[in-house]
This record gives C-alpha cells, sequence and structure tokens, in this order.
C-alpha cells in the first residue's frame, strides 16, 4: 500500500489547507449529523464518539457540535432529512474512486459528482462500477512516539490489520467492528490519536508513472473533496514517481 501512504502524505497536507478555508467544519459537522442518526449518546454509538473526537481535535466548537448531533436525532423542528450516498467513478489513469456523500437531495449531489467527473477527464460509474476493488477498513492517523520499529510492534499488538509509516507517525487499518476497540488500545499505549475514520482502501492499485498524469488525478480528488456534501473521497492511485 505504499502508493496509499503517499496518498495520506497528500491528505494530511492538503488537509491543512482546507482548515484554513474553513471547510473542515462544516466537514464534521455534516459527519457528526450522520453518525448521530444512529443515536445522540456518544457511549452507546461508537462512530458518534469518532466523528465528535474528530471535530474537537481540529476545535470544532462545542455549540457546533450539539447542533449537530440534535440534526441527526431529530430534535430540530426544522431539520430536512438526510441520507447517506456512495458515488463510484474513474479518474484519469483509470484510477478508482469511492465518494462518500451526505445530502437532503440525492439529484443534486449525484449531478454535482457527475460533472465533476465529466469535466475533469474521469468516467462517472454505476453502483458496483469499481467498489470490488476497495475494501471497508478502520482508518486511524498515530503520531509517532519516537522509535518506529517499538512503535510498530505496539500497534499490532494493539490489534491492527495493517500499519504504514508517515513522515510524522502511522496510518493504521483495521476491521470496521474492531476500530473503536483498537483506538482505545492505542490510547492506553500512549499513542496520540491524529484522526480516525471508517473508510474505503483499495485492493487493487492503479499505477500512475507519469507527474503530469498524477497531478490531474490529483486536481479531481481536490474538487471532489472540495464538494460541500462530500464527506469522504477514496481512489486507488499508486504514485510511482517522487
Amino acid at each position: 500500500m505504499s502508493g496509499h501512504s503517499k496518498w495520506h502524505q497528500i491528505r494530511f497536507k492538503k488537509g491543512i489547507a482546507d482548515q484554513k478555508r474553513g471547510k473542515v467544519f462544516t466537514k464534521h459537522a455534516r459527519l457528526i449529523e450522520s453518525a448521530a442518526r444512529q443515536g445522540g449518546e456518544p457511549d452507546m454509538n461508537p462512530g458518534l464518539r469518532m466523528a465528535i473526537d474528530n471535530a474537537k481535535a481540529d476545535n470544532l466548537p462545542n455549540d457546533n457540535i450539539d447542533r449537530a448531533i440534535k440534526k441527526g436525532t431529530g430534535e430540530l423542528k426544522d431539520t430536512v432529512q438526510m441520507e447517506e450516498v456512495v458515488y463510484e467513478g474513474f479518474g484519469p489513469g483509470k484510477v478508482a474512486f469511492m465518494i462518500e456523500v451526505y445530502t437532503d437531495n440525492r439529484n443534486r449531489a449525484n449531478q454535482a459528482v457527475r460533472t465533476l467527473f465529466m469535466k475533469n477527464g474521469g468516467n462517472f460509474g454505476s453502483t458496483g462500477a469499481v467498489s470490488f476493488m476497495f475494501d471497508r477498513k478502520g482508518e486511524i492517523v498515530v503520531a509517532s512516539r519516537g522509535d518506529v520499529d517499538e512503535d510498530e510492534l505496539e500497534i499490532i499488538d494493539a490489534g491492527a490489520e495493517d500499519v504504514q509509516p508517515t513522515e510524522t507517525g502511522f496510518v493504521i487499518y483495521t476491521a470496521p467492528t474492531e476500530l473503536g476497540a483498537v483506538r482505545d488500545r492505542l490510547i492506553a499505549k500512549g499513542f496520540n490519536v491524529k484522526e480516525m475514520q471508517l473508510t474505503f482502501v483499495p485492493n487493487v492499485m492503479a499505477d500512475i508513472a507519469e507527474p503530469e498524469k498524477g497531478e490531474k488525478v490529483l486536481a479531481l480528488l481536490e474538487l471532489l473533496e472540495d464538494e460541500d456534501e462530500v464527506t469522504n473521497v477514496c481512489m486507488n492511485a499508486n504514485f510511482l514517481y517522487e
């Protein structure tokens, strides 16, 4: 998964820019609202707990968190009906994309994502077009404690299925049902958990050897992630260049 790790480096750097644009608050609120549909008590809803922890790490105000929870549970009377949708498609270089959306208008979201693919060298796909190239996994990002080899052993001991080093720490993959438990074990071992989520991890990679093509792939990735109703974007690009 070397390409996937490199993509995570890109995502991390882009995340800093997103924060400067203020988009991160909107994304977190949508994720909290979505998770709260399964119950508004974080202690009883691991998905909500995860979304709140991620939001707090990015300094989302408590008022925003509370409002998002109430919207998700339906406590706010002005709440519109929201739904989670997953779209699929191919980008430049036959790179497969999975796009998770939380929207109150499926047709609008469909058209927005479809247009981005069409205008940026991609093809919008039907359900099942690329999903077989991905597995649903839990993803945890932690900072290194200093000794990389020791850290990896401790992470594996915590129940990780896969560990990928980054410039500042590790990206850890777990079974979806084990995400919360592995996170708790990592915290108990002294790791600083920076981010965690359920995501799609590629099981087949699309090699990108040409920087020019890689830039087109990343341009589409950024446009998709910048779409207001998009909550997560995954792809299977394996960048072979530095």
